[in-house]
This record gives C-alpha cells, sequence and structure tokens, in this order.
C-alpha cells in the first residue's frame, strides 16, 4: 500500500549553469528553455540544502568539495517580462545559512522555475 505524504508536491523545471545564472529571457519561450534543464519534482517545504542534493545527483560539477550553489527563481513580473531574483546560496560540503531556507519560505510559486548557477 503507497503512504500518502501530507507535503504539497511541486513539479519543477530546473536549469543548472557553470559559473553563472541563465539570463530570465532564456526561459520566456515554453518548450525553448536552456538545454540543460532538469525536472524535478519536490515540495513547497523543500529546503536548499535538500535541492543541493539533488542537484548534486545529475550535475557532477555540483559534487567537487568546493562548489557554490546560488538559486534563483525566474518568473514573469506584472509586464510579462521574465525575471531572476536569486534567493540563496549553499556550499556542496559544509553547512550554510541558506541551507534551511524552504520554496514556500522563499515564496516559490507553481510556474516559477529554478535557476541554479554552480561556481
Amino acid at each position: 500500500m503507497e503512504k500518502k505524504s501530507s507535503r504539497d508536491r511541486y513539479g519543477e523545471m530546473s536549469g543548472t549553469k557553470i559559473e553563472s545564472h541563465h539570463k530570465p529571457e532564456d526561459f520566456a519561450v515554453r518548450g525553448k528553455e536552456p538545454k540543460d534543464e532538469v525536472q524535478i519534482y519536490t515540495w513547497k517545504d523543500a529546503t536548499l540544502h535538500e535541492l543541493t542534493d539533488l542537484v548534486k545527483e545529475v550535475a557532477p560539477e555540483a559534487r567537487r568539495r568546493n562548489a557554490k550553489l546560488s538559486f534563483a527563481f525566474v518568473y514573469p513580473d506584472k509586464h510579462g517580462r521574465f525575471v531572476l531574483r536569486v534567493v540563496g546560496m549553499t556550499h556542496s560540503s559544509g553547512r550554510r545559512p541558506d541551507d534551511h531556507k524552504a520554496l514556500a519560505e522563499l515564496n516559490f510559486q507553481i510556474g516559477d522555475y529554478l535557476d541554479v548557477a554552480i561556481m
């Protein structure tokens, strides 16, 4: 029997890029998102630390001991232009203050993109 979770599940698209974030306009055309896009499923109470672990599973660069991961939300503003808002930074190893920030606490909305810069 499948155990049901009390967490609300998000389907989210995540792009990863080495050294910098994507440009907001890279997400403007549905179906033409960045080629390094990864689709992940998570929950609104997922923390940036949990997302770091997910990124490390699919991006070898994120596994480097000294890797830093910068998280940003990409979404359309009230005029329909895409904007990028950096929401936190984690490290591949060790704990940092942003590790415990949850998507909901950072105002992530269903339909937003999550962009991760691996530095």
